[in-house]
């Protein structure tokens, strides 16, 4: 829940002054917020707010209680307190008497501390929930506090109650505690420490409040009303500078930095387009090409997030483009998360390009050490055309001729220094084509990648044949296991999926054992063969069972989540899902694309238990309603939120503290609009009216590490 937050800046502004310096906070309650909630100066305790607001506004006269009424705020005199029962049926009662009625208060813990602090006789505040007792009203443990009969009404603002923890309450800083000291703080703050962030035209036409006032009423607000326009105010400056700094990268990035410039479509590129492609190109796959071959010619650094369902023909895209690099003198390097997708891509690229003078190599970490010579030597001589590899490509040793464009797959597998490290191996940056299978909802893209171009390929070919998905409860398992066969018996191959149980490695492992003994049982050998794949496997264990499944040495492949990414297993027709309800839908869908990549129909079937959640349950209805990726990522979206969505980075431009990008959705929108208008017109932000945002940039700089790309 809590970003990691920066050193104390040394910063004379009183909102970098430690938290410590707080009247009402010292150095041990310090420590406490520090290690609870990430509160280390007067800005954090600004930016943590509160959940809800109780209404104390209001007095209501004792006879106006109704049953109905949920909370209620009562003024009176107290009456002497009177002890109950015995031992654990002990209770303290007393009496709030006001000119209507008689209102009972309860007690049944912390007596001895309520009789010494609260004195009969005095006039009190008090609120609570309200209950009846044969027809009388009380209220059990009353917030109460000191009260002068000359005030009319209750507070002047809402009550904040801000989120705390067991620790924190123990130590007397509940979430009313924690109000008293964002109280105190608010009372120091002057508009010139909160100053204005956000231009005053755009705040008119969206109708925003005020900085200073938004800060005063998400904490403080007299009305309701007010608090809303708050948080209004608040998120949209958060969605609108997180958009700001990506926009301002891609910007700069489309003026200012040098690219290679991949002048013509050559002979390469033709020559494969008529000769050698498999089949025509959707038309998702054509717009796609045009936008790269626009932003290669431009003599600026491309760099472009692709984003593709299962099976919708990135690799075609991305071959496309190496022979464009390739007719124009530069050589191209393709990087893959593992080694059996790495061979994958270089056996097909190579089979497709068999017609044409195109030196392509493959470099793993398993390369033996000869051959890996004479690939450095032919890289560096500038013979080899393109590279396939794993992320032995980054390495130090491996040095290219003319390195032109990077094509990265399934990038949420690689880390950004990983990344950074392959165009330094370029005096002029290289192109940087990153891939993902891993479909993202519209709003989640323009959040988490706007400093990249994108790309997306929404069709899938002709003539792939959807798959079948069916929901089948445990108690079917027998039936689903003939299936499986009589499909074995027709010469398929099956896969067999386990999920990983996050509690603990020990028990993923002994559920994944446990099941591969119940397969064996109905898939005895040598009549069947099994290929088993988990994560704890040495690597080159797990290589060689998926190389026996990928040569159908094997027809039953039984596995955790890891043959999740980009395995091509053409004959493979059967995808069974164990637990499907331990799944969350992008990964059923990615799990599912694993099957349909032959000619054969090919099925899906989603194994539960028979007690299933609402959640579970409308999981299941919609994978066995759509094939379709992108609508499945908006449902995810829905289910989960984004953080949860795989291939969405952890870069902090989703770590938001107020704004919700599924339902804000109209608001990532406007906020992206904005942002684009502006840098349109004045891309350096050195317009006077822009002069507050730059300010704004410049005092948070450091909070945001932004990477080259995404």
């Amino acid at each position: 829940m809590f970003v990691k937050k920066q050193p104390i800046s040394t910063h004379p502004h009183i909102l970098s002054n430690p938290i410590g310096y707080l009247k009402g906070v010292g150095p041990q309650r310090a420590e406490l917020l520090q290690k609870e909630l990430g509160i280390f100066t007067f800005g954090d305790l600004l930016l943590h707010y509160p959940f809800r607001h109780v209404d104390k506004t209001r007095i209501t006269p004792v006879a106006a209680l109704a049953p109905g009424e949920e909370y209620a705020q009562v003024a009176g005199l107290l009456s002497p307190f009177e002890l109950i029962g015995e031992r654990r049926a002990r209770r303290l009662t007393a009496q709030i008497r006001d000119k209507t009625g008689v209102l009972e208060l309860v007690w049944f813990q912390s007596i001895s501390l309520i009789q010494k602090v609260i004195q009969p006789g005095q006039p009190y505040l008090v609120y609570g929930k309200v209950s009846f007792f044969m027809g009388k009203p009380q209220i059990v443990h009353p917030e109460m506090e000191a009260w002068d009969p000359e005030k009319l009404r209750g507070k002047d603002f809402l009550e904040p109650v801000y989120p705390s923890t067991e620790k924190l309450k123990a130590k007397n800083l509940g979430g009313r505690q924690i109000g008293k000291l964002t109280a105190a703080l608010i009372t120091h703050l002057t508009e010139r420490d909160l100053p204005e962030n956000l231009p005053l035209k755009m705040r008119e036409s969206l109708r925003l409040m005020s900085r200073f006032e938004a800060f005063r009423n998400i904490h403080f607000p007299q009305t309701t009303a007010l608090y809303e326009a708050a948080v209004r105010r608040l998120k949209f400056e958060e969605i609108f500078f997180a958009q700001l700094r990506m926009n301002l990268l891609r910007w700069e990035r489309h003026r200012f930095s040098k690219g290679v410039v991949f002048e013509k479509v050559g002979d390469l590129f033709n020559r494969f387009y008529k000769e050698c492609l498999p089949f025509e190109l959707t038309n998702a796959q054509k717009r796609v090409l045009k936008e790269i071959r626009i932003d290669t010619g431009k003599g600026k650094q491309m760099n472009r997030l692709l984003q593709g369902d299962v099976g919708s023909g990135k690799t075609i895209v991305a071959l496309l483009n190496m022979l464009l690099a390739a007719d124009n003198g530069f050589q191209a390097v393709l990087m893959a998360p593992t080694e059996i997708l790495a061979r994958q891509h270089f056996q097909g690229i190579k089979e497709l390009l068999e017609p044409l003078p195109v030196e392509v190599a493959i470099l793993t970490g398993t390369t033996k050490s000869k051959e890996r010579r004479l690939v450095l030597e032919r890289l560096a001589a500038g013979e080899i055309h393109m590279l396939v590899g794993t992320h032995a490509v980054i390495e130090d040793p491996v040095q290219f001729h003319n390195l032109g464009l990077v094509i990265i797959d399934e990038q949420h597998r690689f880390g950004v220094a990983q990344r950074a490290r392959l165009w330094d191996k370029a005096p002029i940056p290289p192109h940087v084509l990153v891939m993902t299978a891993t479909p993202i909802p519209r709003t989640l893209a323009m959040t988490a990648y706007g400093d990249l171009d994108y790309s997306v390929i929404d069709e899938l070919p002709p003539g792939r044949k959807p798959i079948q998905t069916v929901h089948r409860f445990e108690n079917d398992r027998s039936s689903v296991m003939d299936f499986l066969k009589a499909e074995i018996a027709l010469g398929r191959q099956v896969y067999v999926i386990f999920p990983l149980i996050e509690e603990s490695e020990k028990l993923d492992y002994e559920n994944l054992m446990q099941g591969y003994e119940e397969i064996k049982t109905y898939f005895p050998e040598p009549q069947y063969w099994i290929s088993m794949v988990h994560g704890k496997m040495p690597a080159f264990q797990k290589e060689e069972n998926m190389r026996r499944f990928v040569t159908h040495d094997t027809q039953i492949m039984v596995s955790t989540t890891v043959i999740e990414v980009g395995v091509n297993v053409p004959n493979a027709s059967v995808m069974l899902i164990e637990s499907s309800e331990k799944f969350g839908l992008s990964q059923l869908h990615q799990l599912r694309g694993r099957v349909g990549r032959g000619a054969e129909k090919s099925y899906c079937i989603l194994l539960t238990g028979k007690k299933l959640g609402n959640e579970a349950r409308e999981r299941m209805k919609i994978m066995t309603s759509t094939n379709n990726g992108f609508v499945i990522a908006e449902k995810d979206l829905e289910l989960r939120g984004p953080g949860e969505i795989e291939g969405t980075r952890q870069s902090g431009a989703l770590s938001f503290k107020l704004v919700d990008i599924v339902n804000d959705r109209a608001m990532v929108d406007a906020a992206k609009q904005q942002c684009e208008e502006i840098l349109k017109e004045d891309p350096d932000l050195s317009l006077p009216e822009h002069e507050v945002l730059k300010d704004f940039l410049r005092s948070q700089k450091g909070k945001t590490a932004w990477s080259k790309i995404s």
